[in-house]
């Protein structure tokens, strides 16, 4: 590949313009000395059809779609360094066109990146700062490198901002202050979850940040983002349908939606895909018909007052988080809080990309004696566990708690759920068809639920509404079953029986601090918060180390 001039661009085999502007004889047109310029830069496409290119600039390399203004400035001031002018618009368009001809039938497929990428036995992180570095992370610990190094293409989206550059010697203690949670186990979540953003692979549990007006939902999102992936904008609205949160999840490495009143059925079944791998397709412009596959993991977050992750789907793949009012004693100003926060984000990284590190040196000898719903997630934060202050082990046993109590708000938000477990309070067993469990059910609710929306409107609804809550009622101890009546009969048989409890560990309801809460410095911040008032009811390796079992 040429080397960049000392102004950054790479000139071999660029068109001279001067003869044609000497009058001695035709010279090239300006299409042709932008595509000149194109030749000297690193042309590919990736899988999904889209054509970058990596070029110099100010001393260092960067990689941008084609499409992008960032291509076009870099194009533009090619040519006006060369010929004193800008390129007219028609030539521009004529010779994107051709450059993208060249990078998908010249050119290499090759993968593109967003934020947080993995090559080989190593994780990397782009800095999205100006000079384009990359922490590179190995099971030997990590070093911050220039971005042209790297055997990966990080691409930076409009709403990306820069992290900031790493520090040794940290902890993710000096986070705890910042972060308004009631108890300890719900601090090693936020930070197990942090962790698990810098996996790259996945997949990434849905973080559902709930509580009360004044608990500082979105200010502990932009704090959880300003380590791993902070953004101009951090937050956004809720989508209006899969296209827009294709582009929210394009465009950051960490979407996070503000404000939820309810999680429709549509977006619950989207997150669960952005959560776990499976892409989704949309319309790439509302005026054509062109199908775009957006096949990506995101770590996503959510936070509202509603309860958020009530499907049962979304719910397996989610970590929740209740956090606590603010109490005034505690409250302090935006600039002062803020602050804090900068002087804290280096050295959190830091301890963040050493977790990484550990997780790489461990992760093939972690094994659990319970694998989660998000087993991956899990065994990458146990490996990483050595370098986080808390014993082996804490991790798994908070999550598995807060499974259970997800489990627990959603049965507590279920009106059929609530009647169910009422029904199975004094007796062992139940049978019958759809028809009498409808019934049976109706009898034990007053008619203002009956005629609620939340509540299932004909038998066959809720089959379908006793076929979600089923794991969730297992885990509280009644085990639903569904089957064929014996002899032939196409009549179905519905069942309730009472079994023991899943020995799983509840969160204990333990505050980190005398005052209940994990941090210890708050401000008070504007709330535009609205509760919803619908239901969307939608012992050894194969090396001879020592494994961890936990």
């Amino acid at each position: 590949m040429p080397e960049p001039s000392a102004n950054g661009m790479a000139t071999r085999g660029v068109p001279s313009t001067s003869a044609s502007e000497a009058g001695g004889g035709r010279g090239p047109t300006q299409s042709e000395v932008l595509i000149g310029y194109a030749r000297s830069a690193e042309l590919f496409h990736a899988s999904d059809g889209e054509v970058y290119a990596t070029v110099g600039v100010g001393g260092h390399r960067e990689t941008c779609p084609l499409k992008s203004a960032r291509f076009t400035r870099w194009l533009t001031m090619s040519f006006y360094r060369g010929a004193g002018k800008a390129p007219s618009a028609q030539a521009l368009t004529d010779a994107r066109a051709t450059i993208a001809a060249m990078a998908v039938f010249d050119r290499p497929e090759l993968p593109v990146y967003v934020r947080v990428a993995g090559h080989g036995e190593a994780v990397y992180l782009d800095l999205c700062d100006e000079g384009w570095h990359v922490a590179e992370v190995t099971a030997s610990g990590w070093r911050v490198v220039p971005g042209e190094t790297v055997p990966v293409r990080f691409v930076r989206r409009d709403n990306a901002a820069p992290l900031p550059r790493p520090a040794a010697g940290g902890s993710v203690e000096d986070l705890k202050p910042l972060l308004n949670v009631r108890a300890e186990e719900d601090f090693r979540l936020l930070v197990g979850w942090l962790v698990g953003t810098l996996s790259p692979e996945g997949p990434y549990p849905v973080l559902v940040l709930q509580g009360e007006q004044g608990s500082s939902k979105s200010t502990t999102v932009r704090v959880l983002r300003s380590v791993v992936d902070p953004a101009v904008e951090p937050l956004r609205a809720p989508p209006r349908d899969e296209r827009d949160l294709a582009i929210a999840a394009g465009g950051n490495w960490v979407p996070a939606l503000d404000n939820l009143s309810g999680v429709k059925p549509w977006l619950s079944d989207a997150l669960c895909r952005l959560a776990t791998g499976g892409g989704f397709a949309t319309r790439e412009l509302y005026s054509d018909d062109r199908e775009v596959i957006f096949s990506q993991k995101r770590p996503v977050i959510l936070n509202g007052i509603d309860s958020l992750a009530v499907a049962g789907d979304l719910r397996d793949r989610s970590l929740v988080v209740e956090l606590p009012p603010i109490p005034p004693d505690r409250k302090r100003t935006e600039r002062a809080f803020y602050r804090e926060l900068e002087a804290v984000r280096p050295r959190v990284l830091g301890t963040l990309l050493d977790a990484v590190s550990a997780a790489l040196r461990n992760l093939e000898r972690v094994s659990l004696r319970e694998l989660p719903r998000m087993a991956d997630f899990a065994v990458w934060v146990s490996a990483a566990e050595e370098t986080l202050p808390w014993r082996p082990g804490a991790f798994v046993e908070a999550y598995a708690g807060n499974r259970a109590d997800a489990d627990g708000l959603a049965l507590d938000a279920d009106p059929v759920a609530v009647v169910v477990r009422d029904l199975m309070a004094t007796r062992e067993e139940w049978s019958g068809t759809a028809t009498e469990l409808y019934a049976t059910l109706a009898d034990l609710v007053d008619e203002d639920v009956r005629r609620s929306r939340a509540w299932p409107s004909a038998p066959n609804s809720l089959s379908n509404r006793m076929k979600r809550i089923a794991p969730s009622l297992r885990e509280a101890g009644i085990e639903y079953g569904d089957e064929r009546s014996p002899g032939g009969s196409r009549t179905r048989r519905k069942s309730l029986k009472r079994t023991a409890d899943r020995d799983r560990p509840g969160r204990p309801d333990r505050p980190a601090g005398e005052d209940g809460l994990c941090g210890s410095a708050w401000f008070a911040e504007a709330s535009k918060e609205d509760a919803g008032d619908g239901w969307d009811g939608s012992p050894h390796d194969d090396s001879g180390r020592e494994r961890f079992v936990l």
